[in-house]
Formats: C-alpha cells, structure tokens, sequence
C-alpha cells in the first residue's frame, strides 16, 4: 500500500504541475494589498510590452511568505520596501552599522536574489486616526499616546509582530495600551471609521488617508526608517527581463503612488487599467493586457476551483478507503491511524497551507496537499466505523460459506458499509469545495479570489461572485452524490426519500 500511495501522490504533484510545466514565463508576484498588486500589474504589463511572456501572481501574503516564493523559485519578482527588507526579511543578518547599500546587494545575494534601485518614491509606515478623534483627545505626534493608555488600537496583522511593527514601536515610545487587536489592513480603516478602534498603521501612499480624513501621527522620534520601494528579483531571470524592470528606477513618486492608489481603491478602477494607463503616460507603451470578460473569469475561476477539489478528492478516496479498511482488520494500530488524520483535521487552515510551501512552492499543487490532507479523516473514519460497524453474525454467515477474506471484503462487508462511506466522501467533498477558496492566498486561484479581492476593495458585489458560486457548487456537489448513492449502494441499505 506505500507503494500505491507514493505513486498516487506523485501523480497528484504532476498533474496540478502539468500546466506550470507547459511554459516558463517570468512570474511576477505580490503581496495582498493595493499598492503591491498595483506595482505587480506595471512590472507584468511593462515586460509584456518589451516582448517577453509574463504572468502576475497576485495577492500571495505577506512579506516573509512571497520572500520565501522567491528564494525557492516559485515566482521570480516582486515588490518590496527597503524597510522590509533590513528590518524583517534580513532583520537577523548584519549590523545597523554595516547595512549600507552595499551591503544589502551582498546579503541578498547570497540568497540567490537582485534589488533593483528604489523606484521613487517611500511608503514608510504611520500610525494614524481621524482628525475628529485627534482634535478630541489633544494628541499630534507618537509620543502624546503615552498619556492615553486606554486607547483602543487595531494593527495589521503583520505590523502586530514584525521586527519594525508595534512591540518596537511601544517599546521606543514607552506605550502602555493593552486594548491591542491585530485584523486585515484594508479592515482596520473600516473599523477606524467607525469608532471601533481609535488608531491604526497606516501606508503613507494609501488613499484612505484622505478619503477618511486621518490626521498622521508625527514619528518626533524617528522609529520609522525609509521604505523605499524597490523590485527583488532571483539573480537568474534573463537579461532583458531585467532590464525592462529597471526602466521603472526612479520613475514613480510618492503622490503619482497615491494617485493610482486612490483610483484602484476609492473609484474601483481595475489594478490592469491604472498599470497600462500608468505605463502609457509614462513610457508611450501600450501593454498587452490580458483581460478575460466578466463570464470568462468566473468560468476559468470555477475551473480552478474544480481542479482544487477534484484532484485532492480523488487522491483522498483512493489512501483514505484503503487507509478505513486497514484501521478496522488492525484495531489497535487503527487508533494511531484515525488519531493521527484527526490531529491534521485540527491544524488550522491557513498554517497547513504555509506549511505546504517549503514542500511545492505556491499555487495549485501546495493547495491541493492542504485539501488532500483535510480530506482524509471524514472518509477514513467513516469507511472504520462502516466496517466495524457490521453485526458478527454475517461476518461469521461468510466465513462459514468458506469466502476468503478478499471476497467477503468485496461483497459483503463494503457493500455494507457503503452508506457510511459515502457519506464520508460526500462529508470531505463539501468541506473541500469552501476550503478550497483559501488556496487564493498562496496563488492557487479558484472562488477565493474575487472574495478576498472584494473584501480588500469593501466591494459587496466581487465576494458575492465568488461567495454565491462556491455555494451553489457545494450543492452540486451534494446533488451529485445522491445519483451516486443511487448507482452504489445497494436498494436495501439506502436511506429512504424523505417526505
């Protein structure tokens, strides 16, 4: 059985590679926020536009996890902040001393990675509230906080726990509040709005900033550094690749940021359409954009949807059964196996896709490990409890009969426990079609990723084309398992109509 089951995962790994395998086009990722996704589309459309295959992965995460995509070879650009860099991804490496721009190319060097020079403009961090709230409370810079501990504070969830995120920052400026909640960026202004929390981190190019007219906090102690934005890229991607990025050294401010900012996010105009109308007034190019209708989109995300769920289920069905029968003929070893899928079962989502990563990369093949993995205990445990379930007087009628334990497992004991069997399968196919949005996060594609890109936006209408499909394929899903109950399980052991 390890053999079959190494064959079928090997075979799950080269059928979601087969369509990354057909080409080697230059990967151009981002982080999940509109700034980056902004600056992945102008770097994609400009190497397009310089006659080179370029493909944009959008919204992978934050930074330590597209830092790895790219020390890996998952992708082969990105856009970071010079800040990031020295403070969180080489934060562990060097002196203040010696970090100076030599230095940097040196150490990222060694990590198999290139840095162009800055782009032109630094988004460096902010702390942030509503002039209304400001005026209120009689603060204008950092150090006026130390006075108001009971303020309510929500950062995002990176800035909660990096090198250069709120710890240091309460630390330099010796702030004691302890109402502290970490939630998505894009939220966090929503919830500022509101009153729900009474400051935030801010990006000094995000157009929220004047759209909900936040007073900036003035850093009087200067803990925050310059993050210039710049590209990283792996030191093998070819030369005119390269060279079409570096056109953009120097080439985009800090207001013509903000601008094409406030145009993605605040007038809803696509991420595709700001970077080509960006390219055109600034370089006279005309990038070919790739920009499926409404209808083609939502077809090819339900197919990667499908891909998600269905190579993952199959590879499931085919250990997890085998896997249930081993349990129930060794009972004491089978408590190990059934414990041992139960603690995947617990891992939370999120982290077992991270920590499919290292493994495959990001994109489909890490998002169908995770799926594979959460599939296994409802069809393993239900496949045990069938089994064991069969009363020991047919059990011993068989014996009797002089069937071999081979022939009694075919005809009679699955037969008889292929209600509870499929209602397992069924059970990991449903689970699987509304996890499988997750695998967006990690460039997996599928429902996911109008939801997550509606939710950046505050666009109702996006998570809804993403939300309303995944749920109309969970019944599917379920439809198809009642013909398939019909086909399967005997007439004498199928659950009766319901009235």
């Amino acid at each position: 059985m390890k053999k079959v089951a190494a064959a079928l995962v090997s075979c799950v790994v080269i059928a979601a590679s087969a369509r990354a395998a057909s080409g080697k086009p230059l990967r151009v990722a981002s982080k999940a926020f509109t700034e980056s996704l902004i600056l992945g589309e102008v770097v994609t459309q400009l190497e397009r536009a310089s006659g080179i295959e370029a493909e944009h992965r959008a919204a992978l995460g934050g930074s330590r996890l597209v830092w790895d995509a790219l020390v890996n070879g998952s992708i082969d650009v990105y856009p970071e902040y010079s800040g990031t860099l020295l403070d969180e991804i080489l934060g562990g490496e060097g002196t203040g001393e010696t970090r100076d721009p030599a230095w940097l190319v040196r150490a990222l060097a060694a990590h198999g990675v290139g840095v162009t020079e800055p782009l032109g403009f630094n988004n460096t961090y902010a702390i942030g509230l509503t002039a209304e709230r400001a005026r209120a409370l009689g603060v204008v810079k950092l150090s006026d906080l130390r006075a108001k501990p009971a303020l309510s504070l929500g950062f995002s969830n990176e800035f909660m726990s990096r090198r250069d995120g709120w710890p240091a920052l309460a630390q330099r400026y010796g702030l004691a509040q302890t109402k502290v909640q970490g939630l998505d960026h894009d939220l966090a202004y929503r919830a500022l709005a509101s009153g729900a929390i009474d400051a935030t981190d801010l990006y000094t190019t995000d157009a929220e900033i004047k759209k909900y007219d936040l007073l900036v906090l003035a850093d009087d102690l200067g803990f925050f550094k310059r993050y210039d934005a710049v590209l990283l890229y792996r030191l093998d991607v070819a030369p005119d690749a390269l060279a079409a990025m570096r056109r953009l050294q120097g080439r985009i401010d800090a207001p013509q940021m903000t601008a094409m900012n406030a145009r993605a996010k605040l007038e809803r105009v696509p991420q595709a359409t700001v970077a080509a109308d960006y390219l055109r007034d600034a370089f006279g190019v005309t990038a070919a954009r790739r920009a499926p209708g409404r209808a083609g989109a939502l077809l090819a995300r339900v197919g990667e949807h499908l891909l998600l769920v269905g190579i993952s289920l199959l590879a499931a069905i085919l250990i997890a059964i085998p896997l249930g029968i081993f349990a129930a003929r060794r009972r004491r070893v089978g408590q190990v196996v059934l414990a041992v899928v139960g603690v995947v079962q617990t891992l939370p989502t999120l982290a077992l896709l991270v920590f499919m990563i290292p493994l495959f990369g990001i994109g489909t093949v890490p998002a169908i490990a995770a799926l594979f993995l959460y599939s296994l205990l409802p069809i393993v445990r239900n496949t045990h409890a069938g089994l064991v379930g069969i009363p020991n007087a047919l059990i011993e009628t068989a014996q009797a009969l002089g069937l071999p334990p081979q022939a009694r497992l075919r005809l009679i004991e699955l037969p008889l426990a292929s209600p509870l069997i499929l209602a397992g399968i069924k059970s990991a196919a449903v689970i699987n079609v509304g996890t499988a949005t997750l695998g967006a996060l990690i460039g997996a594609g599928g429902l996911g990723q109008p939801i997550f890109t509606g939710i950046r936006l505050d666009d109702v209408g996006l998570i809804l084309q993403g939300a309303i499909p995944a749920s109309l394929l969970a019944l599917a899903v379920q439809g198809v398992f009642e013909v398939v109950e019909r086909l399967v399980v005997p007439r004498g052991l199928r659950a009766p109509p319901s009235r």
